[in-house]
């Protein structure tokens, strides 16, 4: 007989659980109590969406679920930012939930919510335990669900009696991954495409994929010579200076990017699901019916045909679906091969930042630095704003797992993901990008950072205002401001309130210095760039926009 408690937590640890990340609460101490017994190492955060979206970025690292703990109500709520982004960038994340007891259920008992209801629409499956003897086999099906197809979040209530209560229930065993393959006749099919195409092109997107894959997608594009770009926020499943390398199919796309895209005669559409922003408003691929003849290879067959109707539909995995097609070759050299180069030839230019700007702080050479500073495998993490096209456009990335940023576009993610980050991977540098609105939504994670001696560098690009939105308002609302002008603090005297080490850049020659103290510090550190708010963009300033010019 063990509480429920004792049976989460076995159950955890038989699929392989090494960590979890949480904010306690009273309605789940059974859990905390068993994990006092407990090898698996428990973080605790600051803020339940700080520590939801450290378990996506758990998950999007690794592949293996993200586990969180939170407590009922507004911890719960609170959680939510985190599941929305995990299921909209089909991340696999397990969120547990302390519950009221059964007994005060449907009678709006303190901080009680209907989780199902609740979470119903931003999370994969939403249950909620009523027998503590199932405790075992919800786990286990939670871990397959997060995992399975297209990953995504899985949300578990724990009534607190649940939890306090004995049961006898089977020994938990770890969930068995379920793999989807592409048949021999569906390659052969892609096979005869490509071999008709004269102007084929390639988008990665997705989860699944781990590095083994991305090597052999490498080999992949050098058999066939194929032009190769990346989904909004998926750079590091390619080689940004592997000269099939075609550049970033994201939010203010390159061009002559974009023209290739929509001239192409073939689409490899692989593991992603070509959302709104990577296609440019369904602009690039045209929904439902694209221009192009579209081979789509996902791992959940409710994607295929959901959005766009393609000539090839293949349920695999990316990982499977690279592993069977990289022994396909070419029956001649491709007609495009040619092409290829000169697509990376844009993608260079177009990632090469400019040297000069508004204001005494140039992003360009700072930029710039960072590229020559960081080794391959440093992990760069950021949330959403203008700031965020800085690293976007001009990091060339060139590893797998050295990429955490939402799909979704939510603010406040790089610093927890940092904290998860440099927790899972201590060896190596983590750098969080943050602009001034965006860190201070979940900058109190970076005390979370202090507390586990993890010393990331958040770099927080101070520009006053939330940017992105006073751009859009400039352009729509020319001189009518409202709600987008910021008061700061002194972010770097707030990293050495928190513990930590801080820097202030207020000159492009300030940077790299600081950026080298904050590194030998071996603390936790701000470095904050006063940027101008007139370098908005890498190519326009405020006012250009403001004036339409």
């Amino acid at each position: 007989m063990k509480t429920g408690g004792q049976l989460i937590v076995d159950a955890l640890e038989a699929n392989g659980t090494d960590r979890i990340y949480c904010v306690p609460g009273e309605s789940y101490l059974a859990v905390l109590d068993a994990l006092h017994d407990s090898p698996i190492r428990t973080i605790v955060c600051r803020q339940e969406g700080g520590a939801a979206m450290m378990a996506d970025c758990h998950g999007r690292l690794t592949g293996k679920p993200g586990i969180c703990f939170v407590t009922r109500g507004p911890g719960a709520t609170n959680a939510s930012a985190g599941i929305h982004i995990a299921m909209q960038d089909s991340v696999p994340v397990i969120l547990f939930i302390g519950q009221v007891a059964s007994h005060a259920k449907q009678r709006e008992a303190f901080q009680e919510v209907d989780y199902v209801r609740f979470f119903g629409d931003i999370a994969k499956w939403v249950v909620e335990i009523d027998d503590a003897a199932r405790i075992p086999e919800f786990v286990s099906r939670a871990f397959a669900v997060a995992t399975s197809g297209r990953p995504g979040p899985v949300v578990i209530s724990l009534p607190e009696d649940m939890l306090t209560s004995l049961a006898e229930a089977p020994a938990a065993l770890p969930h068995t991954p379920v793999e989807t393959r592409p048949g021999e006749a569906e390659l052969d099919a892609l096979e005869k495409l490509l071999n008709k195409a004269k102007r084929p092109f390639v988008i990665l997107g997705g989860t699944r994929w781990d590095a083994a894959a991305v090597a052999r997608m490498r080999t992949i594009a050098e058999a066939w010579s194929l032009p190769v770009g990346c989904s909004f926020r998926r750079q590091m499943l390619f080689d940004h200076l592997h000269p099939s390398y075609a550049g970033d199919v994201g939010i203010g796309i390159n061009p002559k990017l974009a023209t290739a895209i929509k001239q192409a005669d073939l689409v490899l559409l692989i593991g992603g699901r070509m959302g709104e922003m990577p296609s440019s408003d369904y602009t690039l691929l045209k929904s439902p019916y694209p221009d192009q003849s579209l081979v789509h290879v996902h791992a959940d067959a409710g994607e295929l045909g959901r959005v766009y109707r393609p000539t090839l539909a293949i349920n695999a995995s990316p990982s499977a679906f690279v592993e069977a097609f990289a022994g396909r070759k070419p029956a001649a050299t491709p007609v495009w091969a040619d092409e290829t180069p000169k697509l990376h030839a844009a993608y260079l230019d177009w990632s090469t930042p400019p040297e000069s700007g508004p204001g005494a702080v140039q992003m360009g050479p700072i930029m710039n630095y960072l590229e020559k500073m960081l080794p391959d495998d440093a992990i760069l993490t950021n949330g959403a704003g203008n700031y965020a096209t800085w690293v976007h456009r001009f990091h060339r990335s060139r590893r797998f797992a050295t990429q955490a940023a939402p799909t979704s576009g939510s603010m406040g993610y790089g610093t927890p993901a940092a904290v998860a980050a440099k927790e899972l991977f201590p060896e190596r540098d983590v750098i969080a990008f943050a602009g001034d609105g965006c860190f201070l939504m979940n900058g109190q994670e970076f005390a979370t950072a202090v507390q586990y001696d993890l010393p990331i560098i958040v770099v927080v690009v101070n520009n006053g205002i939330y940017g992105t939105i006073r751009m859009h308002q400039e352009r729509e609302y020319p001189g009518r401001v409202v709600a987008t002008d910021l008061k700061n603090p002194d972010f770097a005297a707030l990293a050495r309130a928190y513990g930590g080490h801080g820097e202030t850049v207020e000159k492009t020659a300030d940077f790299a210095p600081a950026f080298e103290r904050a590194r030998a510090s071996g603390k936790p550190s701000i470095v904050e760039i006063r940027l101008d708010p007139e370098a908005i963009t890498p190519t326009r300033t405020m006012t250009q926009i403001r004036d339409r010019s």
